[in-house]
């Protein structure tokens, strides 16, 4: 059975759920997600995808990021992020196969309407999962750049909508 299209269009936010291998932990320590986040935020730049924010579990990731140029950049952004993560987990645990379960899921925001709320859901993915009572204490979100506490980690989009997008 064929893979069904996704729309993927340009200049529209998109929600984007990665989930790994049998629900397993994609990441283990401190080192597997500063490795995600690195080659995510090269990819980002090179592509020309805008990132709102994220929020990286130990399973699943969760993204809110924008093509500017071509929809399909965000295949091409998850394919080579999560190509290599999957080498640089393998390598470090000398196993072989993959990391991720299956294709990633992505839901396409309405600008209006849904920018923030989406943007909240994301970053508040931890205290709802019970691993943190303040969104502030959990490290491998975006929500501790977007109010403050940390230095940049990534480049983030500013979540002001624009009087053609409002």
């Amino acid at each position: 059975m064929p893979r069904y299209l996704r729309a993927l269009l340009p200049g529209y936010p998109h929600h984007i759920i990665q989930r790994g291998h049998d629900r397993q932990s994609v990441f283990a320590n401190d080192s597997d997600f500063r490795v995600y986040l690195d080659n995510l935020s090269e990819q980002i730049n090179v592509l020309n995808v805008s990132l709102f924010s994220y929020c990286l579990m130990t399973n699943p990731i969760h993204l809110l990021v924008q093509p500017e140029r071509d929809g399909a950049d965000l295949s091409r952004l998850m394919r080579i992020v999560a190509a290599r993560q999957t080498r640089y987990i393998n390598r470090l645990e000398h196993r072989t196969g993959t990391l991720w379960e299956g294709r990633f899921k992505c839901s396409i925001v309405d600008f209006e309407k849904y920018l923030l709320a989406c943007c909240r859901y994301i970053e508040l993915n931890p205290v709802r999962a019970g691993m943190v009572r303040e969104p502030a204490e959990y490290t491998w979100s975006s929500y501790r750049q977007r109010v403050g506490l940390e230095a940049p980690a990534i480049a983030l989009a500013s979540l002001r909508l624009d009087s053609n997008q409002a």
